[in-house]
């Protein structure tokens, strides 16, 4: 059963291919992240991934840890600290805050290889049924 103070963490690497795949779901081709000579002119100074792609980091850990399968996804707010880019190797943590009707909230951060926050914010998650 799912309490006040549990976390989970998950770990992944940010890839050439996942920024490609990324675009190609979303639909978003912003070339910042997929054109090296636009990016390199831009005060990022190379390219960047997705804000949303460290974002959907967050959704692998509710669905598959915690509180895991048939979670429900209800909200999320976010908060861009610094840019995520290629082979940045990003730890996503979650942590239940409160539990209140069958819905939790949980603080959510996305970290970089130098435990620099690049993504925070709060998730709301209705409970699996457990029946």
């Amino acid at each position: 059963m799912i309490k006040v103070g549990d976390s989970a963490v998950i770990t992944n690497t940010v890839t050439e291919d996942k920024i490609i795949l990324f675009a190609q779901a979303s639909g978003d081709h912003n070339p910042l992240h997929l054109n090296e000579d636009y990016a390199n002119k831009s005060i990022f100074r190379k390219r960047v991934a997705h804000g949303m792609l460290s974002a959907s980091f967050i959704s692998a850990v509710l669905g598959t840890t915690l509180p895991g399968e048939g979670s429900i996804y209800l909200s999320q707010t976010l908060k861009f600290i610094k840019p995520v880019y290629i082979n940045d190797t990003i730890t996503t943590e979650v942590s239940v805050v409160s539990i209140s009707n069958n819905i939790a909230l949980l603080h959510t951060t996305c970290k970089n290889q130098e435990m620099q926050i690049v993504t925070k914010g709060e998730a709301k998650v209705l409970l699996p049924n457990k029946g």
